[in-house]
């Protein structure tokens, strides 16, 4: 099972780290979001071993994902964050990584989500 965490309410220009607890096992990790009214989005992706990742455009440059295999946790980052980032973020874990946008529909597990309100 996978669990998020870490979201919360920050101001326009501010950080936020969620934390993704996972599981062990060879699993790609990716981070979607989804806003009211809205489908869920992709953000980012990262392969098993940490050493390749993919982030849609709006969040190259603001948004990291790393991971720490020996905790089983997934993070992302979030900096210079902007109210259009307002959403519930769920982590999610796939058996192979993805490079590209893609859908929900390749990942086979997901945790609750976090939800991020960004507001002043």
């Amino acid at each position: 099972q996978l669990q998020a965490s870490g979201g919360g309410l920050v101001q326009p220009g501010g950080s936020l780290r969620l934390t993704c607890e996972a599981f062990g096992g060879h699993y790609a990790m990716g981070w979607f979001r989804q806003a009211p009214g809205k489908e869920r989005e992709f953000v980012g992706a990262i392969n098993w071993s940490g050493t390749d990742s993919y982030y849609e455009d709006f969040a190259k440059g603001r948004f990291t994902i790393s991971r720490d295999n020996a905790k089983n946790t997934v993070y992302l980052q979030m900096t210079s964050l902007k109210p259009d980032d307002t959403a519930v973020y769920y982590c999610a874990a796939t058996h192979a990584f993805h490079r590209g946008t893609h859908g929900p529909d390749l990942y086979d597990y997901w945790g609750q989500g976090t939800q991020v309100t960004v507001s002043s």
